[in-house]
This record gives structure tokens, C-alpha cells and sequence, in this order.
């Protein structure tokens, strides 16, 4: 097994590189060579992974169980998170610092898979993009609002394939309901509720006090990345960094893109028009309210409202709840039926009826009041992919092999670079709702009016320092849109 260790030298180059792909030098991958239309000399994808523990190591084993893909190149900056698919690859070459392994191995991969925490999800992508790699991106695509538009931005400007790992995007779930929807079964859809169980990691809580032991094997100052330079505290890596604002994006963040896919896909929903939160609280001895600016809260309720599409009568709302929170069940839902999956669910009410799924739109029924639960038979209209679920991997394989724009995908950036910015919106709303300011709490129950043109809320100035944070110095992440 080769190690590489990051170094100065190479972190310069990388930068280097980075600049020149910015201004529209590339280093172009074998399929743009030939043009479009051209097959690679191999049938075998290259594939190098970013964050390659826990959810990155399923990940690259389903690329690799397509059978269309070679994973040569493994890069975490935790050794520890890092065994399995070591194990798995021993053949990989392994790096702790992506600009390094970009700096080096850019030659040899066509695609970068990225399953890094939230907040270096764009600067790791962006940068595998601007040399011509195609990138496959866990979910939420991105940390914040601004993040989410460059990557929806560039993937279109270096023309490569790209897909969030959003898996219920190729299940068939979302597709019958398309069917039911298209066939009018419910009418006109106006109101969505999504709900998740989430969070089940620690939120509503202080930033910890005590300074923690940094574990062997992990390289605290490139697990930080993008984010202020703070000392490490116990736990945080590899799973609890979902609830604080630095690293995560809180319940939203781990199930929104999972759940609020299937409204976007039905209705072919873009950007939000307003939003407006309310969140949990945390109470410290009596009626003293604990104010933890760090850490999401423990539970939200959102409203998001989408203006009118040409698959919608007007403006659709879409209620997000978290924390355990759920709507009211149906009347035509019978009293012993699942709401959802029980902790996960969607709800579209139309003029004419309503239809619910679980999570990644999964086991769909049709709700009626004549004839309560059922699964109607209409004829099929959307293709089906191989696999369902399970096939969202081999898809954006096959795609990389075919060549920018001669395979679909299920979740290019163009679909799920504005369900991000979607969910993120909402999070502007929530991190809103708790914002002390001069012990005042000006975001409470105020309707954010969003101008997407200039990415910015128009009455609520306070809250758009979240669009676009500020980077830590050497990690900026340098675009123009």
C-alpha cells in the first residue's frame, strides 16, 4: 500500500492547478478527448474517493459492484475511518489530503466520489470538477446556499456527469407517484408535508468545554477544512459533526434531499420564493431559555413556498418537520395503517385526493375517501432504473463511461443544485428563528422574502451571513458565477 503525506510543495500546485481550471484551462478527462459520443479506450470507470469511511466506503463498494468501475485512489484524512475500504482496495493508492491527491493522481482517474462532512463538499468537488473529473457528491450537496449554486454552475461549465447520492432519486417510488400525479388521480398539488425522525445524533447543546485528545490517525487541521480553525473535542468524528452549523446541516441536511426529492421531481419545483421556521428549545432550569448559537436546535418546522410551475395551479408550500414532530394522519388513512414509514414520510394533498410515501418515496399508496389505501394501475411513462434504488450507482457510472450528456442520470447537479439550495433556504430560516440579537429574537415567526437572482433575503439582513460564509485562510473556495 502507498501512503502519500500532504506537503507544501504539492499543496501549492494544487492551488495552482486550481486557479488555471478556474479561468477555463482543464485538464480534460479520456472521454472529452474524443468528443462527444467517445468511448473510453477501457470499459472501466477510474474512480478515486474523497472520505472514504462509513457512508464513503458503501458507497465506492456499489461503484465497484457495478462492475463498469476500477477504485484506484482512496483519500480520508482519518486513518481509522479509512481501514475498511483499504482493506476492501489494497490496491488503492491512499492519500490524507485531497489536494494532494488531486495534485498528483489527476492523470490517472476520470471521476472523484465525495463523502466527506457537509462543509468541504463543494471545495473537494469544485476542484475534481475544474479538472475535467466527473463527481459523484453524498448528500446535501452542499453547506450553504452560495455552494450549492456554484456547483449547480459548474457542473455545466466543465461538462462533466454528476449525480448526488440521493438513491431514491432512481428508485421506482417516485416514479409511480409521478404516474398518479400525471394521470390526475389527485388533482392539483398545493400542500406537501415532509417529516423525518432525525436528529439522532446530539443537537441543542453548548459547544463542549473541554478540549479533546485528537486520535491517532486523524488529521484534525484537514478534517477542518473550509471551517474556522477550532481545537478538537471528543466525538465529534466521524458521525456527531451533523449537529453543529460549522460541519453539518442538522436533520435537514441528513434527510431532506431524501424525502423533498420526490415534490421536486413531481413538480418540477426549482427555487424557493419565501420561507419561514419555528424551532425547538432547550430550557436550562426554570423559564431560563439556553441559547447554543453553535449547535442546530433539537427539532424545526419549516415552510417553504415554491412559486407556480407548469405541472402546479400556483404557488405549492411544502412543511418540513424534524425532531419527531409529524402532521395530523389523514381521515382516509385507517387507524391501525403506517403514516409514512412510521419516522419518515411524505404527504401530497391535491384538489382531488392525496398520496403519501416513506422515505426515498418508497411504497407509495393512493388516498381516497371512497376507497381508502390503494395502488392504482396506470399505465408506465417514466423509464425505470435497472436496479431501482440500488442501481443510482451503476447509472452514473455507466453514464461517466458514455460521456457528458449521452446517459441520464437521476440526480445531476441541475436537479438536486436546487433542491440543496432548497433545503439550505430552510436552514437560513431556522438558524434565523434562534438568533439572538441584543437578547431580542428578530427571526422569530418572520417570513424570509428571498431575491434568487442576488441570492439574498430581502427583509432580514442578519441572516444572510449563512449564504456565503467566510472561509478559512488557505481554503477558500474561488469561483465566479
Amino acid at each position: 500500500m502507498n501512503r502519500h503525506k500532504g506537503n507544501d510543495h504539492t499543496r501549492r500546485t494544487f492551488l495552482k492547478t486550481g486557479a488555471l481550471a478556474a479561468t477555463g484551462f482543464m485538464i480534460l478527462p479520456r472521454h472529452v478527448l474524443g468528443g462527444k459520443g467517445y468511448t473510453a479506450p477501457s470499459d472501466k470507470l477510474i474512480v478515486a474517493g474523497i472520505g472514504v469511511g462509513g457512508k464513503g466506503s458503501t458507497d465506492l463498494k456499489a461503484f465497484h459492484e457495478s462492475g463498469k468501475a476500477e477504485i484506484a485512489v482512496l483519500c480520508d484524512v482519518d486513518d481509522r475511518e479509512a481501514a475498511t475500504s483499504i482493506k476492501r482496495f489494497p490496491k488503492a493508492r491512499y492519500y490524507k489530503d485531497f489536494r494532494e491527491m488531486l495534485d498528483r493522481e489527476h492523470k490517472h482517474i476520470d471521476a472523484v466520489s465525495v463523502s466527506s462532512p457537509d462543509h468541504n463538499h463543494a471545495i473537494q468537488a469544485l476542484a475534481a470538477m475544474q479538472l475535467g473529473k466527473h463527481v459523484y457528491v453524498q448528500k446535501p450537496l452542499a453547506h450553504d446556499v452560495w455552494e450549492a449554486r456554484v456547483l449547480t454552475h459548474a457542473a455545466k461549465r466543465y461538462g462533466v456527469v454528476t449525480q448526488m447520492g440521493n438513491q431514491g432519486a432512481s428508485g421506482n417510488g417516485v416514479r409511480i407517484l409521478r404516474e398518479w400525479f400525471d394521470a390526475g388521480l389527485i388533482g392539483d398539488i398545493h400542500t406537501i408535508y415532509c417529516w423525518t425522525d432525525r436528529p439522532v445524533w446530539p443537537q441543542g447543546i453548548p459547544w463542549p468545554a473541554r478540549k479533546g485528545r485528537i486520535p491517532k490517525g486523524l488529521d484534525w487541521d484537514c478534517w477542518l477544512g473550509t471551517a474556522p480553525y477550532r481545537d478538537y473535542v471528543d466525538n465529534i468524528a466521524p458521525f456527531n459533526w451533523r449537529g453543529w452549523w460549522a460541519y453539518g446541516t442538522g436533520a435537514l441536511g441528513d434527510m431532506g434531499c431524501h424525502i423533498m426529492e420526490a415534490p421536486f421531481s413531481i413538480l418540477g419545483l426549482q427555487y424557493v420564493k419565501d420561507v419561514q421556521a419555528s424551532v425547538g428549545t432547550v430550557y436550562q432550569g426554570r423559564f431560563n431559555r439556553a441559547d447554543f448559537p453553535d449547535s442546530c436546535p433539537p427539532s424545526s418546522y419549516a415552510v417553504l413556498t415554491f412559486p407556480k410551475t407548469e405541472k402546479t395551479a400556483g404557488d405549492v408550500r411544502i412543511h418540513w418537520m424534524d425532531g419527531g414532530m409529524q402532521p395530523d394522519r389523514p381521515e382516509e388513512l385507517g387507524p391501525d395503517e403506517a403514516f409514512g414509514d412510521g419516522g419518515n414520510g411524505i404527504l401530497f394533498i391535491g384538489t382531488k385526493g392525496k398520496m403519501q410515501a416513506n422515505c426515498y418515496a418508497e411504497n407509495p399508496r393512493l388516498l381516497s375517501a371512497s376507497s381508502g389505501t390503494s395502488k392504482p394501475d396506470v399505465p408506465v411513462k417514466y423509464k425505470r432504473v435497472p436496479g431501482g434504488i440500488a442501481g443510482h450507482y451503476a447509472q452514473w457510472v455507466e453514464a461517466c463511461i458514455a460521456g457528458y450528456g449521452n446517459k441520464p442520470v437521476s440526480a445531476p447537479f441541475e436537479i438536486s443544485g436546487p433542491l440543496t439550495e432548497a433545503l439550505l433556504m430552510a436552514n437560513l430560516a431556522i438558524r434565523g428563528a434562534g438568533l439572538n440579537i441584543d437578547g431580542k429574537y428578530p427571526g422569530r415567526n418572520r417570513r424570509l422574502l428571498w431575491d434568487n437572482e442576488n441570492m439574498k433575503v430581502t427583509n432580514f439582513d442578519a441572516v444572510n451571513q449563512f449564504v456565503k460564509r467566510t472561509y478559512r485562510k488557505g481554503w477558500e473556495l474561488n469561483y465566479d458565477l
